[in-house]
């Protein structure tokens, strides 16, 4: 198993969080390195370690614990411009056709005179 880096988000309040937070992780086989930002309630783990076991260790502790964000996004977005071209693309063309088929409404003068009934109804 290689070397990684795990970057978490755990709800820590206290230097009682972060004692917590310390003994899982030294306890923890393969990890190098860890580093704690209270601040930013943020954990990165360095060494020969799997995310789902960091994790799942570090939620061991009580506290809300979450993959931080932040390394899932950047993959998202090149694929989300391009689908929205496509989407337009498919827009586009139903637009087309819907030009042809209004004359054919236009075309329908019966149409017209059914709301005069309707309307006579709401008069009386």
């Amino acid at each position: 198993m290689s070397s990684q880096t795990v970057v978490l988000k755990v709800g820590m309040s206290c230097q009682g969080c972060v004692g917590a937070v310390k003994r899982v992780l030294g306890k923890m086989e393969g990890v190098e390195s860890f580093d704690i930002n209270i601040e930013e309630q943020k954990v990165t783990v360095k060494g020969n370690v799997q995310p789902d076991e960091v994790l799942q260790t570090v939620t061991k502790t009580g506290k809300k614990t979450s993959f931080w964000e932040s390394e899932a996004p950047p993959p998202p977005p090149p694929a989300q411009p391009e689908s929205v071209p496509s989407a337009q693309a498919l827009e586009e063309p139903p637009k087309q056709p819907e030009s042809g088929p209004p004359a054919q409404p236009s075309a329908e003068p019966p149409a017209q005179p059914k709301p005069e009934p309707s309307t006579a109804v709401a008069t009386a």
